[in-house]
């Protein structure tokens, strides 16, 4: 939808950038702004996460500001809802995969991990509008998912076309600011920079490949044009994935010949962002920039710079090809000084002005790089993928080196559902020694301590998850809902515990059974929840539904559950409530209306069936699949009405049969089109009382006296019969609940039950009939005029005025 609809001006621009780029001696850094909309959806009030409406972004490579535009509005009807209440809306940001939220502070099932995610709280500033504005400086790049919902209602439920129902429709917008033409550093290369006076800061960016165990940014030969500030007067600055924040790693270069940042852990297959901001303004300040890239698969090899960005490293494409023309030739060539020397060494370190392609680092990789073995990956259906290791499951781990696999997670199809992961101890294979194996979970790149007496699987910046097996819990499972795509790395090592921590066993292999796999929801959601697979737009998610009072994201907290026992006297009032309908059925059998003493027995078996097949619980009994019990229900319930104020009518039974069929057929199409309306109910129900009403006013005209004439029949019949269905219809339409449905709806079978035995109206017998029964009529008058034929069941209202005559001629 664009900005303009819904009578909505254009979003806002975004806030100016605090971060400047300066010029690059070869191009320029341009701002380009991109803007995305979302349709605008209906919320909900939250249940479960599959109540929730999922929104899916694109935060595209280098942007350095990202504006979500949050724009909510209601409607009532088809127009704007100013008069509905003002509710709280809630959304959640998270990077990589979805969010996963837990408003109703909800227990989590064991062993289960529960991402970090920001979150937004919309409060109304209009009537029927309100707006928010969520930034982010600097975002990760890749995909955002919002997810948004109101709060949690009161459980009523609703007839659906009753009243004009309040929706509240939500649309994001993103608006992102990027950079154009940041300029790439080359490992192995430096660059002579210049900040001039009037820029703040310069912005750079470096590919780190696979199999890199450490990052050295290295910054020298500063100097400034101001001679009263001595030393260097610059912060350099890194961050992977997006430019640095105030709160990523840096160093202060101002009293250091060589100005130098670390990451001994780097990400694998990602961007580094290099920051280089001045601390005094209105001063030119020149210096020389480097990185260099530990290549862990070659160590103790010396290797030229240009071998350190061969495509054995994985490069992009966009950095040359081998043969052809490469952006290396451009760039000037210089050494790196050898990093890890002191103050005096770094002093003496020659750094040559430029040299040819051929020269070779001084840095040998001292580093040893542990093999990572794949693992095979078996796709079962959606979101059901099982990850075998080649010569597994069981894996040997020696005690001097650690085992470490690696899992792809495909982006945006696997997102959506859970890592699962099983890490089980043979005992037997340590053979009595106190030995703990301990993994190490991580996203990007693998994380292997090189302190063997470290049981750490974080880092300054990555967050890992431990798994962690013993003789005395051999068995440990981790759960990761939603987790990020790309490359997950498993670290196995072996440790034996002392009494003062743990040291590096000696010829003990410990045996591990691991088991690796993706499922759409938490144990499948347990007995009492269903997992349900959801869709916004194009892309795939699951999540559980729970039932019976049970909440959690896998449906595990039974904290309001349903006792046993209280499912089952819930099943049994409302099957056992239906037998209140034998009454009706045996009164119609004697008053010889077999017709609808079939519908009421074709209502009262449905519905029962139905609601023990409809129970949230484990007291449940089908029959037959749920939507057949569902529809029969609801067509008996429909007919139940239809046939007893159409008997009410007293008509003519061919008319009454054809209007009988006529309703059968009518009432199925309705409940096909859509079984949860209004009109369902109120149409059939309305139709059949102005077809009762016009042959009630028909009979009052021909006999010039009210109908039914007895006053008998409206006090201790339709009176009653009346009154008890006006209050079921009430109770049904204003008092029900969730909480209260098992109760509720028991008496609301009972009293429809109950209203059907008074209004159904008593037998239809020929006049031949009731002489035979001792009805002897008035004798008859010899001579010419009117004989009024009296009869005491007329009177009543209890015979057909069709079949007996009123006003009969005689002649002489």
């Amino acid at each position: 939808m664009s900005p303009g609809m819904r009578g909505f001006p254009p979003p806002p621009p975004p806030l100016l950038l605090l971060l400047a780029c300066c010029l690059h001696p070869l191009s320029e850094c341009l701002f380009v702004t991109d803007y995305f909309t979302r349709t605008p959806r209906k919320l909900n009030a939250f249940t479960s996460f599959a109540s929730a409406e999922l929104f899916h972004f694109h935060v595209p490579e280098d942007t350095v500001v990202a504006v979500w535009n949050l724009i909510t509005f209601k409607e009532q009807g088809g127009s704007f809802g100013d008069h509905c209440p003002d509710r709280d809306i809630t959304v959640y940001f998270r990077s990589g995969a979805p969010p996963v939220i837990n408003p109703l502070h909800t227990r989590f099932p064991t062993d289960t991990i529960v991402p970090e995610s920001f979150t937004v709280t919309l409060t109304w500033t209009l009537p029927n509008r309100t707006t928010g504005v969520f930034n982010v400086t600097n975002p990760l790049l890749g995909d955002w998912f919002l997810a948004a919902h109101l709060p949690k209602d009161k459980g009523k439920i609703s007839v659906k076309g009753l009243y004009e129902e309040c929706q509240y429709l939500f649309q994001p917008q993103l608006i992102v600011q990027r950079l154009i033409g940041i300029p790439v550093l080359y490992p192995g290369y430096v660059i002579d920079q210049m900040i001039p006076g009037h820029n703040r800061s310069v912005l750079y960016k470096v590919f780190v490949p696979s199999y890199s165990s450490r990052v050295t940014v290295q910054l020298s030969d500063c100097s400034n044009s101001n001679r009263t500030v001595r030393g260097c007067p610059v912060v350099l600055k890194v961050r992977p994935k997006a430019p640095p924040l105030h709160n990523s790693s840096r160093t202060d270069c101002r009293d250091q010949w060589l100005c130098e940042l670390h990451d001994g852990t780097p990400f694998w297959q990602q961007w580094y962002y290099i920051l280089v901001e001045k601390t005094i303004r209105n001063v030119n300040v020149n210096f020389r920039v480097g990185v260099h890239i530990r290549d862990c698969s070659k160590p103790a090899i010396s290797r030229s710079v240009s071998a350190l960005v061969t495509p054995k490293l994985n490069m992009p494409q966009s950095f040359g090809s081998p043969g052809g023309p490469s952006i290396l030739d451009t760039l000037i060539v210089t050494g790196l000084a050898p990093p890890g020397l002191n103050d005096s060494e770094r002093s003496s370190a020659e750094w040559p002005s430029q040299e040819g392609p051929g020269q070779r680092d001084t840095v040998s990789g001292g580093h040893q790089c542990w093999p990572i073995r794949p693992t095979l990956r078996n796709e079962l259906d959606t979101f059901s993928v099982h990850f075998y290791i080649f010569f597994g499951p069981n894996i040997s781990v020696p005690p001097d080196r650690p085992a470490v696999f690696v899992i792809n997670l495909v982006p945006v199809l696997d997102s959506g559902g859970v890592l699962n992961m099983e890490l089980k101890l043979n005992t037997s294979s340590v053979k009595g020694e106190n030995v703990t194996v301990i993994g190490c979970l991580n996203h990007g790149m693998p994380l292997v301590s090189s302190d063997n007496t470290s049981i750490r699987c974080e880092s300054e910046t990555s967050v890992g998850f431990l798994l962690l097996v013993n003789s005395t819990s051999n068995i440990t499972r981790l759960r990761i809902p939603y987790p990020q795509t790309g490359n997950w790395y498993i670290s196995l090592r072996s440790l034996c515990s002392t009494d003062y921590g743990y040291e590096e066993c000696t010829n003990v292999t410990a045996e591990v059974y691991l088991r690796t796999y993706l499922t759409p929801c938490i144990n499948e959601c347990g007995t009492y929840g269903q997992c349900k697979l959801l869709r916004t737009n194009n892309y795939l998610y699951a999540a559980c539904e729970c039932k019976a009072g049970w909440n959690g994201w896998g449906c595990t907290d039974n904290l309001e559950a349903y006792s046993y026992s209280f499912q089952l006297l819930s099943t049994l009032l409302l099957c056992l409530s239906n037998l209140m309908f034998v009454p009706p059925v045996a009164i119609a059998i004697r008053s010889e209306y077999l017709l609808e003493a079939s519908v009421y027995i074709f209502t009262m078996f449905f519905s029962t069936f139905y609601h023990a097949c409809d129970q949230p619980g484990i007291v449940v009994f089908c029959i037959m699949e749920y939507d057949v019990l569902q529809f029969c229900d609801f067509l008996g319930s429909l007919m139940s009405v239809w046939v007893t104020v159409i008997a009410m009518a007293r008509l003519q039974p061919i008319i009454k049969q054809i209007l009988y069929l006529l309703g059968a057929m009518l009432l199925s199409m309705a409940l096909q089109l859509d079984r949860h309306g209004l009109w369902n109910l109120l149409g059939p129900s309305l139709f059949a009382l102005g077809i009762m009403a016009i042959a009630w006013t028909v009979r009052t005209i021909r006999r010039r006296h009210c109908y039914p004439p007895t006053w008998k029949r409206w006090v201790f019949y339709l009176f009653p019969g009346t009154v008890i269905a006006t209050f079921a219809v009430a109770l049904y339409a204003f008092v029900e609940t969730e909480e209260n449905y098992f109760y509720i709806h028991s008496i609301w079978h009972m009293l429809i039950a109950g209203s059907v035995g008074f209004l159904l109206p008593p037998t239809t017998r020929p006049e031949g009939a009731a002489n035979a029964k001792g009805v002897v009529p008035l004798p008859r008058k010899r001579g010419c005029g009117y004989r009024l034929c009296v009869n005491e069941h007329e009177e009543m209202g209890l015979v057909d005025p069709s079949l007996v005559s009123v006003n009969s001629i005689c002649s002489s």
